[in-house]
């Protein structure tokens, strides 16, 4: 019987990153001692486990095999720990998502599920890529998006958990001092745009409204966040395409408004990305439900 699991923990992580300098930040150990452990697990084995390619470690062919059974095994562990823990929902949990599904929707209600379950701790990472949730030590990832499921890695789970449509939005003082009556209308508008708006940008908006000519419009004003978008327009600085939840206060309220009921073609489905084998699964099966029926009431 292999009697040093830490070896394995240290290969599963090198393997999985291609990279010992990443398995060392993920580990929280130096890289020295990763390249050590590995040479002693290849002389254990004496079998070569890693091919340097430049600035990464490739697998050898005995290393794809050990690095298989590895995860197998490390992941059957892991759950028979958890399942001994019997875990406490008590305790900490570090979750990520876009800056504006922080800022405007997750922060102003954070505090009803600090009333409600005072013994979490939530940290919160804004990140709009698809960060790897072990070397960064996040428990959740709350994504947006077509392609989540795509991005997400076989070893973690990604639960879909609803949708929503786009829709243009500007202050409703903008709204009735101009004549929006035809989307047409918009082109005399300044419309502000994602820098990188995805499958959610202006000219697919107008191809559904059957309006055409968005290839001649100049007044573009790009920001890199949608929560930018949103603070300009309430500021009466043109329109944007945004999911309604974001601001579902301001619209409530009067302040903002839906010029034209026409949803873009695309829609923004929703995922929490999670390890399935972590030991602090149990609160964060508190906080998603707590989210959804949150998410419920505003969309």
């Amino acid at each position: 019987m292999f009697k040093n699991i830490n070896l394995l923990v240290t290969f599963e992580c090198a393997a999985r990153h291609h990279s010992y300098s990443l398995a060392a930040q993920e580990l929280c150990i130096s890289q020295a001692a990763v390249s050590q452990q590995m040479r002693q697990l290849e002389g254990l084995l004496s079998t070569r486990l890693f091919i340097r390619k430049g600035k990464q470690m490739h697998l050898s062919q005995s290393g794809c095999v050990l690095f298989e059974h590895a995860q197998q095994g490390l992941t059957i562990l892991n759950q028979g720990v958890n399942q001994l823990r019997e875990e406490s929902i008590e305790g900490e949990l570090t979750i990520t998502s876009t800056q504006a599904f922080i800022a405007l929707w997750l922060m102003p209600r954070l505090q009803s599920f600090t009333e409600q379950y005072p013994n979490i701790q939530i940290n919160v990472s804004s990140s709009a890529s698809f960060v790897d949730l072990k070397q960064y030590h996040l428990d959740l990832a709350i994504r947006f998006g077509a392609n989540v499921e795509q991005h997400t890695p076989n070893n973690l789970n990604c639960d879909y958990f609803g949708e929503s449509n786009v829709y243009p939005i500007c202050s409703s003082l903008l709204a009735q001092q101009l004549a929006l009556n035809t989307p047409e209308a918009l082109f005399k508008q300044k419309l502000v745009t994602l820098e990188s708006p995805g499958p959610y940008d202006w000219p697919s908006w107008f191809n559904n409204a059957g309006v055409s000519g968005v290839e001649n419009y100049k007044q573009w004003t790009k920001v890199n966040s949608t929560d930018i978008a949103l603070s300009a327009v309430s500021s009466g600085h043109g329109v944007t395409l945004a999911v309604p939840y974001l601001c579902q206060r301001q619209l409530d309220s009067g302040e903002l408004s839906i010029p034209f009921n026409i949803p873009h073609p695309n829609t923004v489905k929703r995922y929490f990305v999670y390890d399935p084998t972590s030991p602090r699964v149990a609160r964060l099966k508190v906080f998603t439900q707590w989210l959804k029926a949150e998410m419920a009431q505003t969309t």
